[in-house]
C-alpha cells in the first residue's frame, strides 16, 4: 500500500535533500571555527546526516499509523479482535512495512546523489566491509526497536481517552535522545554516556555511527548487545500491555 504513494515520496525526497543540505552547512559553520573541538570529523558528520535523511522513514518518531489509533478510539478494534491473528503481531508487521515502503521509495536517490557530492560534503564509503555488514544488522535491529516503541504508543490507547499525549511525549523524547536533532557524540561526555544506555540510542544512533567508523570494536559489540536487550524488553512490555488492553477493552454499542 505504501509503495503506491510515489508523488508523496518525491515531495518527501525534495524536502529531505533541502533539510540535509541545511544541516550540513550549519554544522560546517561550527566546524570552521575549530575542527579539533568536535568528537566526529566533518566528513563523518555529513555522512551521518545523509544516512539519517535517506533512512528517515525507518526511524522518524512522528511516523505513526493513524488507522491504528482510530481503530481503538473509534471501535474498529472489534473487527481486529475477530481476526485469527494476534493484534500485536499484526500491528507490528503493519508498522514495520509502512516504514520500509517509505524508505525504499526515498533512500536510493539520496544515497546516490550524496555519494557523488564533493568532499567533505558527500557520503563517505563505509569504514570497511565489516562495518558495512554490522551496519546492515544494526539497521534492522534499530528499526525493530523503533517499531517496538511505537507499539507501546499504540497499546497505550487501550488505557487512555486520547492518544495525543503519549504521541507528543514519544516524538519529543525520541527526536532529542536518539540523536535525530544532533548526533549523541555532540552532547557533553557525561550526558552522552547516560543517553547511550537508554533505549532511544538503540534506534538510529548505533547503525549510523558504525557506518562512519565512530563506533568500533568492543564499543560496537556493546551497542549491539544493548539494541538486542531493549528490543526484547520493549517487545515483552508491548505484548504484556496489549494482552491486558484486549481483556479490558469496552466497545460502546456491542
Amino acid at each position: 500500500m505504501g509503495l503506491q504513494y510515489r508523488a508523496a515520496a518525491f515531495a518527501g525526497l525534495v524536502t529531505q535533500f533541502v533539510w540535509g543540505t541545511m544541516q550540513i552547512f550549519t554544522f560546517k559553520a561550527f566546524y570552521d571555527t575549530d575542527p579539533a573541538a568536535f568528537p566526529m570529523t566533518f566528513e563523518a558528520t555529513a555522512t551521518y546526516i545523509w544516512l539519517q535523511q535517506a533512512f528517515l522513514a525507518l526511524f522518524a518518531a512522528w511516523i505513526n499509523e493513524q488507522e491504528i489509533f482510530d481503530s481503538v478510539t473509534g471501535g474498529g478494534i472489534a473487527y481486529e479482535l475477530c481476526r485469527p491473528v494476534g493484534i500485536y503481531n499484526m500491528w507490528f508487521a503493519r508498522s514495520a512495512a509502512d516504514r520500509i515502503s517509505r524508505a525504499v521509495l526515498r533512500c536510493f536517490p539520496i544515497l546516490i546523489v550524496a555519494a557523488f557530492l564533493p568532499e567533505p560534503y558527500g557520503l563517505m564509503a563505509p569504514a570497511g566491509i565489516g562495518n558495512f555488514m554490522l551496519f546492515a544488522v544494526t539497521m534492522a535491529l534499530g528499526l525493530a526497536v523503533t517499531v517496538a516503541f511505537c507499539m507501546l504508543v499504540y497499546v497505550s490507547c487501550f488505557f487512555t481517552v486520547s492518544p495525543q499525549g503519549a504521541r507528543m511525549v514519544f516524538v519529543c523524547s525520541v527526536e532529542l535522545l536518539a540523536g535525530q536533532i544532533i548526533p549523541l557524540p555532540f552532547f557533553p561526555r557525561g550526558v552522552q554516556k547516560v543517553l547511550e544506555l537508554l533505549p532511544f540510542a538503540a534506534m538510529e544512533n548505533v547503525p549510523l555511527r558504525i557506518y562512519s567508523g565512530n563506533i568500533t570494536g568492543k564499543e560496537a559489540a556493546a551497542a549491539v548487545a544493548l539494541q538486542v536487550f531493549w528490543l526484547v524488553i520493549t517487545v515483552l512490555a508491548g505484548r504484556f500491555l496489549c494482552g491486558r488492553g484486549e481483556k479490558k477493552t469496552v466497545i460502546q454499542g456491542g
